[in-house]
């Protein structure tokens, strides 16, 4: 799968891939297939190695059928990150200009491997932790041994080990700064979460270090 990407719209920011995965964690797991692709909705973790683009740790139900048939196969996690409207009445010109929509999403590579039972509780672990730890009273995994047990047979626990990273930043670096600034200031006044999570998005990555006009 290919991520259609303008150069001005490729993002090879590093820090901001990650902040993209780590802030947007629900993802969209595809695995090709001659019929038809298999699909799963899931969180997943990123955890970038040393010298290499790491690997993705996730879970799944063990009844579903995808652990299986991505095992050992290559498949694609994509990221969904801020996106909202855009209206060319932002624009200096909107008479020539269409309507559009600015995101922001990462799509990551990488061959599924299904991780072993011992290692299964690192991985729950570590997703309890993240979504977990910020909490004042936060969730573990506090029940008795034999019902914790029965919960952790029915799930697989997997890794992707990442082959490649496509990053594709869409916020409006293709119009003038005048156009950047009219489209945040838009955005910024809309009343959704999103369209304010993607104006600050454009701030810092479509007008940072910016000059032009």
């Amino acid at each position: 799968m290919t991520l259609y990407t303008p150069a001005h719209f490729r993002a090879d920011d590093r820090a901001a891939i990650a902040e993209l995965i780590r802030d947007h964690p629900f993802a969209t797991l595809v695995t090709p297939d001659a019929s038809e692709p298999t699909v799963s909705h899931l969180p997943l973790l990123w955890e970038p190695g040393d010298g290499n683009d790491g690997m993705l740790i996730g879970h799944c139900a063990r009844a579903n059928p995808h652990w299986q048939r991505a095992q050992g196969r290559e498949s694609i996690a994509i990221f969904h990150g801020p996106h909202a409207y855009v209206s060319p009445s932002w624009y200096a010109e909107p008479a020539r200009a269409v309507p559009t929509w600015n995101y922001a999403g990462v799509h990551v590579h990488g061959v599924l491997e299904v991780i072993d039972d011992a290692a299964k509780r690192r991985v729950l672990d570590t997703l309890v932790q993240r979504f977990e730890g910020s909490r004042d009273t936060p969730w573990t995994f506090s029940m008795p041994a034999r019902e914790r047990d029965a919960m952790l047979a029915a799930i697989v626990a997997f890794q992707l080990r990442v082959t490649r990273l496509d990053a594709k930043f869409k916020l409006s670096q293709n119009r003038s700064r005048r156009d950047r600034e009219g489209v945040i200031a838009g955005l910024a006044a809309e009343p959704y979460a999103d369209a304010h999570a993607t104006a600050d998005w454009m701030r810092r990555y479509a007008l940072a270090g910016d000059g032009g006009t």
